[in-house]
């Protein structure tokens, strides 16, 4: 399988956002690939409000069978959530778990007006009734496989496909 260029779908995705965001928009990044998307979207977009990020670990429900990560980073959210549109971005959507993950820890900040979601891969595989409104590229994956972002040293993303 050839592996779609994760810069220019950075840009697609930007472009389909373009569209439909309001001027109070914040862009919330999910560590670790989602912020790299989330940082390319909010400097193509030129949004006023800082950007989010979210280390959603302890708010897995499955936060007990796979423990703490050695590379747990802060969450930070450095605007009032409260009556705010919010776009959640993550690099690559399978389950739904990671996005519930996220919307739970969006909630203890304050109550947003909306909340949707761009992801730069939507892999299939849902066990969560989650949608994303903007997807820059949509494939099947088997459930042996999984497609990880990487960034270079030069901050180059790409996407490799592994085996789960």
């Amino acid at each position: 399988m050839v592996m779609p260029d994760a810069e220019r779908l950075c840009l697609a995705l930007a472009e389909h956002l373009r569209t439909g965001l309001h001027p109070d928009t914040a862009l919330v990044g999910i560590h670790t690939g989602g912020v790299w998307v989330a940082e390319r979207l909010h400097a193509a977009l030129g949004l006023k409000t800082p950007l989010g990020t979210l280390d959603v670990a302890f708010y897995r429900d499955d936060f007990s069978r796979s423990g703490l990560h050695a590379q747990l980073k802060p969450s930070d959210i450095p605007f009032d959530v409260e009556d705010r549109p919010i776009v959640i971005v993550d690099d690559v959507l399978y389950t739904g778990r990671t996005i519930r993950a996220a919307m739970n820890e969006i909630f203890d900040y304050g109550r947003p007006a909306r909340i949707d979601l761009a992801v730069l891969i939507d892999r299939g595989g849902r066990e969560l009734p989650v949608c994303p409104r903007w997807v820059a590229h949509a494939l099947t994956l088997d459930p042996d496989k999984n497609l990880q972002l990487e960034r270079s040293d030069a901050g180059v993303l790409s996407l490799r496909l592994i085996d789960a």
